[in-house]
């Protein structure tokens, strides 16, 4: 049976999760397009042959399958709904309040596909609030070119990779006290160092940093940073998601004010423990290492590159699943509006229950 997937996306961020999932379909025979709500992620996809660049077009496609890294999806689209994720649960924020934006129903997805036990977990106990959805652990896309794990060659100069959260109050980025510390290190060359800024910083943010370029720091407008986590030694970041990215390859990574002290981080709160830090960090503890082994296991116990393979195979079998015994999704009136608007693109259709494709 052949299939249509749409893959929908908002920023250029997603364009990572998507593609491993766009390899796994096409090896498969089956049709994949792809589609952005937003300038960001339309500018991102400049240049694909498979794309559908109007609403409309999306509508007349009629995919069998929607595979969303957004928080809402079109509830006019034909298709499973499926909520593929556009980042780990960073943990930045009080525990009560981090669970419930994390994990928010917004009644628009009929397949969650979890990343791990925490997320499963999660969204478990939401299921058993709202019963109009199924939760499927498959691993995360993204990571799927993380695997397998090969060991980096110790340098006599490591490699500190540089990531930073685009929440004002929480990026290291805008703190000028940072800036002139790694400014200092980099002109010692005791240290390489990589970096990435989240793409909604301000570009006069991005700016002053890439100002630091010399023979020791590079800075990269990417969002593969993959390659970039597999040529670091450790990293130094604030918040971001990225941290757990990281973690996965089992290398430390120093934070600065960490909303948390997570035992699986190095946290520090000063510029002048920067350097102590990554001195640490370059040779952790055999606790530390414990600790950050013990929180991966829970995160995405994945580790064999194919974790695509399972969100696709779920789909399909969901799909084709009697789904009688979920309830209708919520009415949803005023986001379903704000949809609308948003795309310029109002009709009365909408999909209340999961969608089932006849074998």
């Amino acid at each position: 049976m052949h299939y249509k997937f749409l893959i929908y996306i908002s920023y250029s961020y997603a364009l990572p999760i998507g593609i491993p999932l766009e390899k796994e379909i096409l090896s498969r025979g089956d049709t994949v397009m792809w589609f952005s709500d937003l300038d960001d992620g339309k500018t991102a996809l400049q240049g694909k042959k498979n794309l559908l660049d109007t609403i409309k077009s999306v509508v007349n496609y009629k995919p069998d399958i929607v595979l969303a890294a957004t928080n809402d999806v079109p509830d006019f689209i034909s298709g499973l709904k499926v909520q593929i994720f556009h980042g780990f649960n960073a943990q930045k924020r009080p525990e009560g309040y981090n669970n419930f934006s994390h994990f928010r129903i917004r009644g628009f997805f009929d397949l969650y596909c979890t990343q791990g036990p925490t997320s499963t977990s999660g969204f478990k106990a939401q299921q058993r609030k709202h019963s109009h959805f199924e939760v499927i652990e498959t691993g995360w896309s993204k990571v799927d070119p993380l695997f397998p794990l090969k060991t980096k060659l110790k340098s006599a100069t490591p490699t500190i990779m540089i990531a930073s959260t685009f929440t004002k109050r929480l990026s290291l980025a805008v703190q000028d006290d940072v800036f002139n510390e790694i400014k200092r290190l980099s002109n010692t060359d005791k240290y390489k160092f990589i970096m990435v800024l989240h793409p909604k910083l301000p570009n006069a943010i991005k700016a002053k940093w890439k100002s630091l370029e010399n023979k020791n720091f590079t800075y990269y407008n990417t969002t593969d940073l993959i390659p970039l986590f597999k040529n670091s030694d450790i990293m130094f970041a604030d918040t971001t998601s990225a941290i757990q990215e990281f973690l996965l390859q089992q290398k430390p990574v120093v934070t600065y004010n960490h909303t948390f002290n997570h035992n699986y981080l190095i946290n520090i709160t000063t510029p002048n423990a920067i350097e102590n830090a990554f001195t640490q960090a370059l040779h952790p503890s055999l606790n530390l290492t414990k600790n950050i082994e013990a929180f991966i296991e829970q995160l995405h116990p994945y580790f064999d590159g194919k974790s695509s393979e399972r969100v696709i195979d779920a789909c399909l079998t969901f799909l084709h699943k009697d789904k009688r015994y979920l309830k209708k999704k919520p009415l949803n009136l005023i986001r379903k509006y704000k949809i609308r608007k948003r795309l310029g693109y109002f009709t009365f259709k909408s999909y209340s229950k999961a969608y089932t494709l006849e074998k």
